[in-house]
């Protein structure tokens, strides 16, 4: 294949994904990723700003389309129900594609360290952005926290019921939020 062919991005995550598969996240160097790709290493730099960013890229788009829908919700819509427009909202970023490496993306990350604590860094950046959207809402501080974690919670929770299942993601985020709302509800109950 040719360097320039218009698939670049997703041949680097395949040889970047497989690499980390067979020598470990550690051992694999960038200039490895784009020869298995069959392209450059300045090709890699122009897709991704380093070898964590093939796993964990696109983070800055889900935030903010979470925060987005956040700020688009109608006037009136109880914090919960807003955290599921804004899980609904992140929907079209959930191809087949992204479905295909998920499993073998979420086993590298497992095998890691460094990789763990990045992707907890990552919920708590979702997290972190849900309660800021809600608290410009003039959602109390304490309720958009509590919200906007539940929210995380429901996100990665069902972006692995999603690998498993497929389908779309949207309706997956939903069912998995209403499980973590009766989650909550047995719990108050519990006492």
């Amino acid at each position: 294949m040719g360097r320039w062919e218009p698939d670049a991005r997703e041949r680097l995550v395949r040889a970047a994904l497989d690499l980390f598969s067979e020598q470990g996240y550690e051992n694999t160097a960038v200039a490895q990723i784009a020869e298995r790709a069959g392209l450059t290493k300045s090709t890699f730099f122009r897709h991704f700003r380093d070898k964590r960013e093939v796993l964990f890229g696109g983070q800055e788009v889900l935030a903010e389309l979470m925060t987005g829908a956040i700020a688009d919700a109608p006037a009136g819509m109880k914090p919960l129900d807003v955290v599921e427009a804004a899980l609904v909202a992140t929907a079209v970023t959930f191809t087949d594609e992204r479905r295909a490496h998920g499993p073998q993306r979420l086993v590298v990350i497992a095998g890691n360290d460094e990789l763990r604590e990045r992707a907890a860094l990552k919920m708590v950046g979702f997290a972190v952005a849900m309660t800021d959207a809600l608290k410009q809402r003039g959602v109390p501080e304490l309720d958009a926290a509590v919200a906007a974690e539940l929210g995380v919670l429901a996100f990665d929770r069902g972006y692995e019921r999603w690998l498993e299942t497929g389908g779309d993601f949207a309706e997956v985020a939903r069912r998995t939020l209403g499980d973590v709302r009766a989650a909550v509800s047995s719990l108050e109950g519990a006492e």
